[in-house]
């Protein structure tokens, strides 16, 4: 039935009730749990999303279905269609046709306005993601359009245009200032700034008419959010002119909200952050952008928001639903205090104590809501607290204070702090059962004392020299470390690795060297937070370098450990919540890496479990790091292994073909390019001919499918290429009739201006690899395609792989068979390509493969093509010879031409998964000519003697009249080098 369904749909997708019909029938199974009713229907809605119609069919449905539930997902389904299509990109196929991006620009905003909000808010989505690619040059009017609805009076509406210029302009925060980006801005502010000024203004006095409504009051103060947000946006490039001179209606009205309290506004949850405390943190935000970016204009008003804030965090409870607000107040003192012209205002030291014991020290607390997500959100608490995603946690914003106020303060700080840290250790001694949040207190105050400057690898680069690290890691972290039940007390646990990984570049070797086997043991904790963080220690423990450039730890410092540390990190996977810990897995991929040939022993057991654990994830991918450390340490065992012992290479395709069959099988998108990747490293290890396992997938290669999805190009290309290494001469005797396939990529490929250059490496491995014979029909047709592609689009990225294409050529088959098949083409196209391209160019090439193949070529075409030297290709012998010595000589042209600077840089529409290189499956520099030409100048002085000596007397006069002194310098040093001279 799906089958017939697909023909009727595919055929035209008319307006019509049967098609909004099959439509929905196909919307309700991608919602089914069975992914055997689910994955069809997917693969249908994928399959019929270049058909014209079909986004004005999904938005019908959304604005007419009767059933709210399939509304909503063609909403979700509208918006990541426009994500993965609207963008035009070079080279791709548009999927979105003329007419229908003129009907969905027409009607979007009004669907998006007179929607529910659920749906609002994914049409809104969907406006941003049209504006950013259209808005203002092809869609002009979108801004009018949205401000005329201001003054419709309803707020649904008004909110609705809100959120959208929201999500528009968020981007202005972190674009690179262009001509472009200036113009736009100035062109929405033309148009935005005055209504935005007005409905602000009228949105106030709407709040005081309606100050008992709570209903009422709760739409204005999402609406107040709201503006305050597009606020930062417009604000944020630069200090526009509107602004500043209505810089008093908007900071007296900031101001006064700061310090409004309503109330009806309050909430019961403890949790959830009220409308109060959004729009209290938004003015927070813009306050401290002003403060820091434009404070001479904002300097009059700086005093009264600094009272406001500070009396906002005095008063303000610990609940968690002031976080933000609370974060947000304490990020505005932390900009404050550390510009030169405010330092004044903290410098009497009773403010400064004030600030420690009112602000920073409460906010440094551990409180019940953080212990529960120590324990119960694990993957929440260590994105917050490992990654600095916690951006609006009150601990590092207090932490932000405190070095804001180091800059100016740091000896009175770390004075009143002491103190502090005394007193909290102090308290812990007393009753560590009870105490023990003063300790962890204590901990995190030294820590944001000490640390100055961060990076992530390496950790702490600059600490404050008040503070002695070393001490306060013997006398209190060691202790919590070596304590032999590793379950006791896990913050505190989890506090000492964490100490140890920030300050690994300040403490001394022996104290690291002291603390592996600890953190070892700790690997062994059930507290996920504790053992991910001992894994994740241990792993930037081991990218440390020593003096000479090794690693800091060395494998003979680990041989110790180095069963312990295999076993603990493979059964932490094993532990409840970790089974895709990503930290974990790096840590397995840096011991392989650390250990090298230490841990061969060890594979046979691994490599069970590691391709136990693929074929798990391989069932639904969703932690894309954990998978990727999971193929980087399948690479690692392969390498490590295979290098002691190349047979070995065999076992591991038993061992992971059956999973890898399975996941091309399966389509896994996100794992295949892993897997060409991995196959790549398995087939260069082999040292004779081709296995038969590796010939029955080829076929299977070529399928146009494959190569649709720019993430599977590069690995496919490196596959295909060992497969013509190690069986080209198979390939031509045993599947012949592949060649057109294998041909017809290099064609696709060629066509694309982002993935020409994986062509030429498929080419080149071609002319290199396969048995002459077997391609010397189709070497015309290649050239020709390369010529038509020149003509069409000619870029520097192009001709240089061009350019070592063609010398590669002469060099497999000879001068002579490069000059007659350009000739063939079209009679003196020999020159031509001499002339145009060869000479003016061949200083662009770059790399030492590369350039030694261009050397080499041009030598044989310089010194065994009769026809440069009888005929009128002549004039082009000396010039061709000035460029060879500049190659040698002169520096790379690296130069790119402006319209051409961003063709590489693609990234891929959508949740299309882009190509991840896995660093340990990296490919060596092939070098096609090898150790035959070692010298290329000294090849270049024996075959220039061996031509004079066949036609003497010739050469001499010829290089004398024409070639430049400099050149000529250089080529008498290569003769003289060469111990031979021109005849």
């Amino acid at each position: 039935k799906d089958g017939e369904l697909r023909e009727h749909l595919l055929g035209t997708m008319e307006l019509n009730d049967g098609n909004l019909q099959t439509l929905t029938e196909f919307m309700r199974k991608t919602l089914d749990p069975d992914p055997s009713v689910r994955r069809p229907a997917e693969k249908f809605l994928e399959s019929v999303e270049g058909n014209q119609n079909y986004p004005i069919l999904l938005l019908t449905l959304l604005e007419k279905s009767q059933d709210n539930v399939i509304r909503v997902c063609a909403a979700v389904t509208f918006k990541n269609y426009i994500k993965r299509n609207w963008r035009i990109i070079e080279d791709e196929p548009n999927k979105i046709s003329d007419p229908d991006r003129t009907t969905i620009k027409a009607n979007i905003v009004n669907l998006m306005l007179s929607s529910p909000e659920q749906i609002q808010k994914q049409l809104s989505d969907a406006i941003s993601i049209i504006g950013r690619e259209d808005f203002p040059l092809k869609w002009p009017d979108l801004l009018t359009e949205m401000v005329t609805r201001f003054q419709s009076g309803d707020f649904h509406i008004i909110n609705g245009v809100l959120r959208t210029a929201h999500s528009l302009f968020k981007r202005y925060r972190h674009e690179f200032k262009s001509n472009e980006l200036w113009l736009e801005i100035k062109l929405v502010l033309d148009t935005f700034a005055n209504p935005l000024t007005e409905l602000f203004k009228a949105t106030i006095e709407l709040c005081q008419t309606h100050a008992t409504d709570i209903n009422a009051l709760k739409i204005l103060f999402s609406s107040l959010t709201l503006i305050s947000k597009l606020f930062y946006s417009l604000n944020f490039q630069d200090l526009p002119e509107f602004f500043e001179d209505n810089m008093e209606t908007w900071m007296s009205n900031f101001h006064n909200l700061l310090t409004l309290d309503n109330k009806l506004l309050q909430t019961d949850d403890e949790e959830e952050a009220g409308l109060l405390e959004l729009l209290k943190s938004q003015i927070c935000d813009n306050a401290a952008l002003y403060a820091q970016k434009y404070d001479e204009e904002f300097q009059p008003y700086l005093p009264r928001f600094v009272t406001a804030i500070w009396n906002l965090l005095v008063s303000t409870g610990q609940e968690v639903k002031y976080d933000l607000l609370v974060s947000n107040a304490i990020q505005f003192l932390a900009s404050v205090c550390e510009r030169p012209h405010y330092k004044h205002l903290f410098e009497d030291q009773n403010i400064l104590t004030s600030i420690c014991e009112k602000v920073i020290v409460p906010n440094m607390e551990f409180r019940s809501a953080d212990e529960e997500a120590f324990e119960d959100n694990s993957e929440e608490y260590i994105r917050r607290d490992l990654e600095g995603s916690d951006i609006d946690t009150r601990r590092r914003a207090a932490c932000d204070l405190v070095r804001g106020l180091c800059k100016f303060f740091e000896g009175p700080v770390t004075a009143i702090f002491s103190g502090y840290v005394n007193s909290m250790l102090g308290e812990y001694a007393k009753n560590p059962g009870v105490n023990w949040k003063h300790k962890d207190a204590a901990i995190y105050l030294v820590t944001s004392l000490a640390s100055k400057a961060q990076t992530a690898k390496h950790g702490i680069t600059q600490a404050n020299e008040l503070v002695n690290l070393t001490e306060f890691f013997v006398n209190h972290i060691l202790t919590d470390l070596k304590s032999q039940n590793v379950n006791e007390f896990p913050v505190l646990k989890a506090d000492a690795i964490k100490y140890v990984m920030i300050f690994r570049s300040q403490l001394p070797k022996e104290q690291l060297l002291q603390a592996v086997p600890l953190l070892v043991a700790h690997l062994q904790a059930e507290s996920t937070v504790e053992h991910t963080y001992a894994a994740h220690a241990l792993e930037r423990l081991f990218t440390m370098r020593g003096p000479n450039n090794s690693t800091l730890i060395t494998p003979a410092e680990m041989a110790p450990f180095t069963e312990q540390l295999l076993n603990n990190l493979f059964k932490a996977l094993a532990l409840p919540g970790s089974s895709e810990n990503e930290y974990i897995m790096k840590a397995i991929m840096r011991s392989f890496s650390l250990l090298q040939e230490a841990i061969v022993s060890y594979i046979p057991t691994l490599i069970g479990q590691l391709t136990h654990k693929l074929l798990l994830v391989s069932k639904n991918p969703s932690k894309p790091h954990f998978n990727h450390y999971l193929f980087e340490s399948l690479c690692l065992s392969i390498r490590i292994t295979c290098k002691a012992n190349t047979t070995t290479v065999g076992s591991f395709e038993e061992a992971l073909f059956p999973v890898f069959t399975e996941i091309l099988q399966n389509d896994v998108q996100e794992f295949v390019p892993y897997v060409f990747q991995v196959m790549s490293l398995l087939l260069e290890i082999h040292t004779s001919s081709i296995p038969n396992s590796y010939m029955a997938l080829f076929p299977h290669l070529l399928q146009p499918v494959l190569w649709e999805r720019t993430g599977n190009i590069p690995p496919l290309v490196r596959l295909l290429q060992a497969y013509l290494e190690k069986g080209g001469a198979t390939i031509a005797s045993s599947a012949a009739d592949k060649i057109p396939g294998l041909l017809g990529v290099f064609q696709k490929l060629i066509a694309s201006k982002a993935n020409d250059h994986q062509g030429f490496y498929l080419m080149n491995s071609i002319i290199e690899h396969m048995p002459t014979e077997s391609i010397v029909q189709y070497r015309k047709q290649i050239f020709i395609l390369l010529f038509q592609r020149l003509q069409s689009s000619k870029t520097t990225k192009f001709i240089k792989s061009f350019m070592v294409f063609i010398n590669l050529y002469g060099v497999k088959y000879g001068a002579i068979a490069l000059q007659e098949i350009f000739d063939s083409i079209q009679p003196k196209m020999f020159g031509m390509v001499l002339e145009k391209i060869v000479i003016p160019e061949v200083q662009k090439v770059s790399g030492p493969v590369e350039k030694k193949i261009c050397a080499v070529g041009i030598i044989k075409i310089l010194t065994e093509c009769p026809a440069m030297i009888d005929t009128e290709y002549t004039k082009l012998w000396t010039p061709l010879l000035q460029a060879l010595i500049g190659l040698f000589e002169l520096p790379e042209d690296d130069s790119i031409p402006d319209d051409e600077h961003f063709i590489d840089i693609e990234d891929t529409p959508g949740y299309q998964t882009a190509f991840s290189q896995l660093a340990f499956a990296g490919k060596k520099e092939h070098d096609p000519i090898g150790e035959v030409v070692s010298n290329p100048k000294i090849l270049l002085a024996q075959s220039l003697h061996k031509l004079s000596t066949a036609c003497p007397g010739r050469f001499p006069s010829m290089l004398s009249t024409s070639l430049n002194a400099e050149a000529l310098q250089y080529l008498q040093g290569y003769l003289q080098a060469a111990s031979v001279q021109l005849v």
